[in-house]
């Protein structure tokens, strides 16, 4: 099966200028990987097989140890990946697996063979029918998490991928929860989630410029 590799980076850094932490043709877990899709500041993301009956394609992301190794917010951000993975949503990133596998955390998730909206808002304006159905179907995966009482807490164009078919998934829900605090000194529209926790008063999650009012007041 053909995949357009070159559109799954996620807006992440070029692969060239990120060693591979997981060789392909290595294990990790039950996964086999086959190249890596990209690397950022949430980790590396591989393109895997599974090895089981399955057989399904999958992408992997592999947290890394600063964030892997924190228990108290790994416990946080597995909590809440549990219940999103059951809320089932066609347009939530479907999870398959959180796992470990030689000292590593890993996130094992439905492929998707298409490109993130922040790729797809560069490469051309998007008429008015499109952005009013990628409205739509965002709205309807944030609208069945906070029905379970899940929050995003980073909505963004590089957290949102538009499949070959239109369809719409959100990704990263609760992984809000791991990144590390920084200070914002600008406006950026493709800055990195501003650290934060939930459990901290005060402390403003999020990417200032797409936050709510009431997020960015705290």
């Amino acid at each position: 099966m053909c995949f357009q590799e070159s559109k799954l980076k996620l807006e992440l850094r070029t692969v060239n200028a990120n060693p591979m932490t997981v060789a392909a043709g290595t294990n990790l877990g039950r996964y086999k990987i086959r190249s890596q899709l990209g690397a950022g500041g949430m980790g590396e993301v591989y393109l895997a097989q599974d090895t089981t009956e399955l057989e399904r394609t999958v992408a992997i992301k592999v947290l890394p140890p600063e964030l892997a190794t924190n228990k108290g917010r790994m416990q946080r951000f597995i909590q809440e990946a549990k219940t999103a993975s059951s809320l089932n949503h066609p347009n939530i990133l479907t999870i398959f697996e959180i796992g470990e596998a030689d000292g590593m955390r890993f996130i094992a998730t439905e492929f998707i063979d298409g490109e993130t909206l922040r790729q797809r808002m560069k490469s051309a304006p998007l008429k008015l029918v499109e952005v009013l159905d990628v409205a739509v179907q965002i709205a309807g995966a944030l609208s069945a998490a906070h029905a379970a009482n899940i929050v995003h807490r980073d909505i963004k164009p590089e957290n949102v991928m538009l499949r070959q078919d239109g369809i719409v998934k959100v990704l990263d829900f609760g992984l809000a929860k791991l990144t590390e605090r920084r200070v914002a000194t600008s406006v950026d529209t493709e800055a990195p989630t501003r650290g934060l926790m939930n459990t901290e008063p005060g402390v403003v999650m999020g990417t200032a410029v797409y936050m709510s009012p009431e997020q960015a007041r705290g």
